[in-house]
């Protein structure tokens, strides 16, 4: 049993409050108390008699201090890169076009499948360490570059073991087989929607948390998503949805009276979608590096002002974005969303729990688990600022892990 004391935090988000001379306790993995250093009290019943009996107190030498970061959206488990179909696109060139050149999602799986369970796990081991270093530490980690059921199922076993070693974030894998019709089901995407609805329960018991359909009469119909959906949430899956089909099609209304746990990446919402999800309480994602490619502003101001919660995610795949750095997901949120540092703030932690269906992280508070990232400023202003601000201490379960 040990009991450590942070002290001297010059300002603290909470997730739900901004402190200023704060201080924590910390009793093993968890938090045991969090408030103003002049409240700091002397004993704390079943954790400690007296306050100077303490294992370890550490000076936070007046920093900036808040929950661990929670990327609620991304994309790591593949191999190879699409570096010449990105530079095709900044070059005018259409998808038509990438696709014929052997580009797209199918270039990625064609990789992925041809490349050994060691080489790839290094890889996703290396991508996963960078969201660490950037002061995540929980990341919602997707499949959906096999789309086979041996190799899907493989990847979110994958994800489990890694969790488990030093230095890595916690993670909530998301069974993604949804994310295209593979080529050996050209021509057939019903017989595709059927396969992948017979591995959901396999799926849980591999140790997948939740699945995601890609939402696009390009790819799966609203129909086809309703039913994988509510086949995933029979498994015993939280469900998520790539709600990104322009024109809208009804999905973001489908996953809100489905009450998912989360729609992500809208694209075109009308007042009735944003109703909807406020009056069921659904919460979505957003991830500002691809509304920037997209040149697509989600309607994130109407959303919080309905009272909808808001999760923040870098989106990390091959074929858009690189970035696995949620600080510049806060600074580019500031900037192209309107919100608030706070509100950029609340997306990145507790915003995030709510789109994983969690309690227990995104929020320091008795009970929740001491995730915690001390950065390298003294104001939460620098987060609008930096553009990709560094951390100085990452914590997971009051370890430190950065």
């Amino acid at each position: 049993m040990t009991v450590r004391l942070l002290t001297n935090i010059g300002r603290l988000w909470t997730g739900t409050d901004l402190l200023s001379n704060a201080a924590m306790l910390l009793h093993n993995d968890r938090v045991a108390w969090v408030g103003l250093a002049s409240e700091l009290p002397q004993s704390l019943p079943g954790v400690i008699e007296d306050i100077v009996d303490v294992d370890e107190v550490e000076n936070l030498g007046g920093g900036l201090v808040t929950p661990g970061l929670i990327d609620a959206h991304c994309h790591p488990v593949y191999a190879g890169n699409r570096y010449a179909e990105i530079a095709m696109r900044a070059s005018g060139a259409s998808k038509v076009e990438i696709n014929g050149a052997g580009g797209g999602v199918a270039s990625t799986v064609t990789v992925t499948r041809g490349t050994d369970p060691w080489t790839l796990c290094n890889a996703v081991r290396e991508r996963l360490r960078h969201w660490v270093l950037s002061g995540c530490t929980t990341v919602e980690t997707k499949t959906g570059y096999h789309l086979t059921r041996d190799g899907e199922l493989a990847d979110v076993r994958l994800l489990r073991s890694l969790e488990e070693e030093p230095g890595m974030p916690r993670l909530h894998v998301t069974f993604f087989a949804a994310h295209a019709v593979p080529p050996e089901y050209f021509g057939r995407p019903h017989d595709y929607v059927e396969a992948v609805g017979s591995w959901l329960g396999d799926a849980a018991q591999a140790g997948a948390e939740g699945v995601d359909v890609y939402c696009d009469n390009q790819q799966f119909t609203a129909e086809d998503a309703n039913w994988l959906l509510a086949a995933g949430r029979s498994a015993g899956l939280q469900t998520h949805m790539h709600a990104c089909a322009r024109p809208r099609h009804g999905a973001v209304r489908m996953a809100a009276d489905l009450k998912c746990t989360s729609v992500d990446l809208l694209n075109d919402t009308d007042e009735d979608d944003i109703l909807a999800l406020a009056r069921t309480g659904t919460p979505v994602v957003v991830c500002p590096t691809t509304s920037l490619h997209e040149r697509n502003t989600p309607p994130v101001r109407a959303l919080l002002d309905h009272g909808v919660p808001v999760g923040l995610g870098t989106d990390h795949n091959p074929g858009l974005s690189g970035s696995t750095s949620l600080p510049l997901s806060i600074s580019m949120a500031v900037a192209m969303f309107n919100m608030s540092v706070l509100e950029a703030l609340r997306a990145a932690t507790v915003g995030g729990a709510y789109a994983l269906g969690t309690t227990e992280r995104g929020v320091l508070a008795p009970g929740n688990y001491a995730d915690i990232v001390q950065w390298d400023a003294d104001h939460e202003g620098a987060f609008a600022w930096a553009y990709g601000l560094k951390t100085l201490r990452v914590w997971r379960g009051g370890e430190t892990i950065r």
